[in-house]
């Protein structure tokens, strides 16, 4: 009988050896687990921060524009030979209101991506060239003098938002038929002025000053 609980003792005390033995390793192999996932989202920030300074924050609107065609061409899915056209870049929040901002995004964009050996639509030519003593024309932005149809495309969109000291710009290449967005990109154009109505051209005229005189 004494043999028997000394069995007993034995194959019990061994079992619960066993069982903290796996527990400790269950508790080991979480705690590395979650050491990898800390690891790992630490370097998602650190390759996050770096493209903030290096890649999406810009001091010069010349340094913005290449920031974005650069970072539109890291998608391998756009494809060089399909036709794309550029539209002019609208305020966040009024999609029908732009300004010459961006409008000299969105024509730098043609150079950029046509240096690059994409395929650019020049949308707004008339169907033909109007003459007077001042010039020649070809580019229209009147609806009634353009073709009627574009062939399937990618689009070319963006807005900006304009905050203190900065302007933020997005932009998107989007498949015409399906919707589908191919690529896009972000850049901050950090230009450190506190009052940006110089670069969008809409300050405030300058308060007139009425001189009278003065009566005893």
């Amino acid at each position: 009988m004494f043999k028997s609980i000394y069995k007993v003792g034995l194959m019990t005390t061994l079992l619960l050896f066993v069982l903290s033995g796996c527990t400790q390793y269950r508790v080991l192999d979480n705690n590395t687990k979650e050491w990898n996932k800390v690891q790992t989202t630490k370097e998602r920030l650190a390759i996050a921060a770096d493209e903030e300074e290096f890649v999406t924050t810009q001091r010069t609107l010349e340094s913005t524009i290449t920031s974005l065609a650069t970072q539109m061409l890291r998608n391998k899915k756009m494809n060089t030979n399909k036709p794309i056209i550029i539209t002019s870049f609208v305020r966040l929040d009024q999609f029908k209101k732009t300004s010459e901002f961006g409008r000299i995004i969105s024509e730098s964009l043609i150079n950029e991506l046509s240096n690059r050996g994409f395929n650019i639509i020049e949308f707004r030519g008339r169907l033909a060239v109007s003459v007077n003593d001042k010039g020649e024309y070809f580019m229209t932005r009147k609806s009634n003098e353009l073709k009627g149809e574009i062939p399937n495309t990618y689009v070319v969109v963006g807005t900006y938002s304009r905050q203190f000291g900065k302007v933020i710009v997005n932009t998107r290449v989007i498949d015409n038929i399906t919707g589908k967005i191919i690529t896009s990109a972000r850049a901050t154009y950090q230009h450190g002025k506190v009052n940006d109505c110089l670069i969008f051209k809409d300050c405030r005229p300058s308060r007139n000053i009425k001189i009278i005189k003065e009566h005893n």
